[in-house]
């Protein structure tokens, strides 16, 4: 399963947890650097001066927090170029984004704020959702999905890779029970006819939220044979990722020994509200909103329990941390899934704390 491949390139993706997968993941962080370095005319040796690093987390129709905010970011002044962005779920259909900088602000904006169910998902009824693989179907997100991940975006993420910044977008093999990253501009910049394709089904892959959605079927080859895998949502595993823990002992390990190492930060966007968990709707008495409503339970203290797991990582390895999420001043619900009113109140409510000069928190909560 660790030497799964679509495309028959090595550095492809990852396996999250297997020593192969760290090991690789630590390779390409490597060869990123190289590429950094000769892009920005360093001579070799010479370390990088500052790393940005940014994860986007999972949250549905909640990413437009995440997106406003980055906007409002921009407009502030104080956006920096990311080096190394991540991105699950929700996260993942903003990372390219992210990673491709202001210039793509106003798609950002129509993604977010001009979409709705119909530009998501086709529901279907419950005769078919018991029989079949999903409540609905995301063919629509495939389209929308395609509409701004085309061959000129894809050409940009080559180009971003090709400077020594990395894009990974997670998602779940449930066949092997574990968790992919997906090395997005390797993929671009592989040159291969279905990079295209694939770079857009990992972002279905990445949003198909199980039970709600179809898995991501990808074909794949293993010592010459071929097999199909069932992807899934990354966020059944981690809401949030940022970097391996080798990365981190590198770090540890150049400054033990007295050796430079450039100054990093990491940003994180939990396009969800953390603490208490703010306003809810009375959980209905059927079988699909109590389960509904524990799994969103779930969701969120696996997701709490990401950030302090990078916020310590960060820490340890001297990585300055900072943190965004939905406040408890923003008081709306939505009235259904990807409801267009409440995802563009969110996306002004980011856009305007990130205009204002956001006030990054350097802990989580409590």
């Amino acid at each position: 399963m660790t030497d799964a491949s679509v495309l028959g390139i090595p550095n492809e993706r990852f396996v999250i947890g297997s020593p192969q997968g760290v090991e690789g993941l630590q390779r390409e962080m490597t060869a990123a650097n190289m590429r950094r370095r000769r892009a920005l005319g360093l001579p070799i040796g010479t370390p990088l001066l500052q790393r940005n690093l940014l994860a986007i987390s999972g949250g549905g129709e909640n990413g437009a927090f995440g997106a406003g905010l980055l906007c409002g970011w921009t407009e502030h002044g104080s956006r920096p170029e990311f080096d190394f962005v991540t991105g699950v779920s929700a996260g993942a259909l903003l990372a390219p984004f992210a990673l491709l900088g202001p210039g793509r602000d106003p798609e950002i904006r129509r993604l977010f704020t001009g979409i709705s169910t119909t530009d998501v998902m086709r529901e279907r009824g419950y005769i078919a959702a018991l029989l079949g693989d999903s409540l609905a179907d995301n063919a629509p997100l495939l389209e929308t999905i395609s509409r701004h991940l085309d061959a000129a975006m894809l050409a940009d993420i080559a180009a971003a890779y090709e400077a020594g910044r990395m894009l990974l977008v997670a998602t779940v093999n449930l066949d092997a029970q574990a968790g992919i990253w997906w090395n997005i501009g390797a993929i671009a910049a592989s040159g291969r006819p279905g990079a295209l394709d694939l770079a857009r089904r990992i972002l279905l892959g990445s949003s198909a939220i199980p039970g709600l959605f179809p898995p991501t079927m990808l074909d794949v080859t293993v010592d010459g044979h071929r097999y199909e895998e069932m992807h899934v949502d990354g966020g059944a595993l981690a809401q949030t990722f940022l970097y391996p823990s080798s990365y981190g002992a590198q770090r540890r390990e150049r400054i033990r020994q007295g050796l430079p190492v450039p100054r990093a930060a990491a940003y994180v966007i939990r396009n969800a509200r953390l603490g208490a968990s703010g306003p809810q709707a009375p959980v209905g008495r059927s079988t699909f909103s109590i389960a509904e409503r524990a799994l969103a339970a779930l969701i969120r203290a696996n997701g709490f329990g990401d950030i302090e797991r990078i916020a310590t990582y960060a820490e340890r390895d001297g990585i300055d941390f900072n943190l965004a999420a939905i406040g408890p001043d923003f008081p709306l619900l939505p009235r259904a899934r990807f409801d267009q009113d409440y995802m563009r109140a969110l996306f002004q409510y980011g856009y305007e704390r990130g205009r204002a000069g956001y006030p990054w928190a350097k802990h989580p909560p409590g």
